[in-house]
């Protein structure tokens, strides 16, 4: 399959397959890409923007819907990631950065029941201590059939932004288990160390008043 020529907005995110992400677009030449998307029913590419460049693999993402927009010409829009890609070639003679990119596929390898059981336990246990309340939106039976599981947990916990982009970058859905598995294995524990320390100072503080 020939390359697809994409517009991109680089931006300090990782976007994944199948996570909403609502943007707010102020800049003209973003402005004129949303535009120009809604009217061709088109996605953009998003990459992460790095201190010394850009990543070279993005998720394309689909406009669901523009939620606000503003009388000088900005907008709030919500979008989907859909299809992983990776840049070929970068057109940067417009104010708009294109890009010619492959849409990526997973291969395929049989998913480790073991290994997506321990991976939705570690997500429970990382959510909870994250954000004070215990998830109610993936189960197990999503580790054992979904092959969505890892880019839903990566997507949803507030993890290293080169981790999340290593996730993106994998090429099938039981290495991406197997990966996130070791990174929440020890994120887990300075979480629940962070949380002990938290729960110490309010009741040293507490015991003051």
């Amino acid at each position: 399959m020939s390359p697809v020529r994409l517009p991109l907005f680089p931006l300090n995110v990782v976007l994944l397959p199948g996570a909403d992400m609502p943007l707010h677009i102020f800049e003209p030449r973003y402005r004129q890409m949303v535009r120009d998307c809604l009217d061709a029913k088109a996605p953009f590419g998003m990459l992460l923007a790095l201190s010394n460049g850009i990543a070279g693999t993005g998720c394309t993402a689909e406009i669901l819907e523009v939620t606000n927009r503003y009388e000088d010409g900005r907008c709030d829009i919500l979008t989907v990631g859909r299809e992983p890609f990776r840049v070929i070639e970068l057109f940067t003679e417009e104010p708009l950065m294109r890009g010619a990119v492959d849409f990526l596929e997973d291969r395929p390898a049989p998913l480790n029941p073991l290994v997506s059981r321990e991976l939705i336990e570690l997500y429970e246990t990382c959510h909870t201590l994250v954000f004070d309340d215990y998830p109610r939106d993936i189960d197990e039976a999503d580790g054992i059939a979904g092959i969505e599981l890892s880019y839903r947990i990566a997507a949803k916990l507030p993890m290293d932004l080169l981790w999340k982009q290593r996730v993106l970058e994998l090429r099938s859905e039981a290495e991406r288990q197997e990966r996130l598995v070791a990174y929440l294995r020890e994120w887990a524990p300075h979480l629940q160390k962070s949380d002990t320390e938290r729960a110490r100072a309010a009741g040293s503080a507490e015991a003051l008043n």
